[in-house]
């Protein structure tokens, strides 16, 4: 038997199904690499389904590592302790273990690359975090 991360894996586009996921305004496409590592990483392509926006709620992943490369199109997100960000296509981003976050809006072609580690993690819905608002000074 193969020791974990040595099993071959191949995923072709022409013969890869995109299915439903974690988020109903997404589709997902399993590039095999679950299954090869044994649950160490996932990695999925992302893409935007036709007439759905996201919801924009707040909300974290309990994961190690979690990265992701933007294909085509472009997204709005918002996170704790850094704000509005736009990525767009050749963007590549890493969000820290359990960052709140949420979606704002995207691109009708968005397509992205995630990489996630472990290969199962827990995502839970969050309350909005508390901004901090820089104290007005006395004259």
């Amino acid at each position: 038997m193969n020791a974990i991360g040595k099993r071959f894996s191949i995923s072709h586009s022409a013969t890869s199904k995109f299915k439903g996921g974690l988020r109903g305004y997404f589709e997902y496409r399993d590039l095999g690499i679950k299954r090869a590592t044994r649950g160490k990483v996932v990695a999925h392509v992302i893409r935007a389904r036709p007439k759905k926006a996201p919801h924009g709620k707040w909300h974290k992943h309990d994961c190690a590592v979690q990265f992701v490369y933007v294909l085509k199109g472009w997204a709005d997100f918002e996170y704790e302790g850094v704000g509005k960000v736009r990525v767009r296509a050749g963007t590549c981003f890493y969000q820290p273990p359990n960052i709140r976050h949420r979606e704002l809006r995207h691109s009708k072609n968005l397509e992205m690359l995630e990489v996630v580690s472990p290969g199962t993690f827990d995502t839970q819905e969050t309350k909005a975090p508390v901004v901090k608002r820089a104290r007005k000074r006395r004259r």
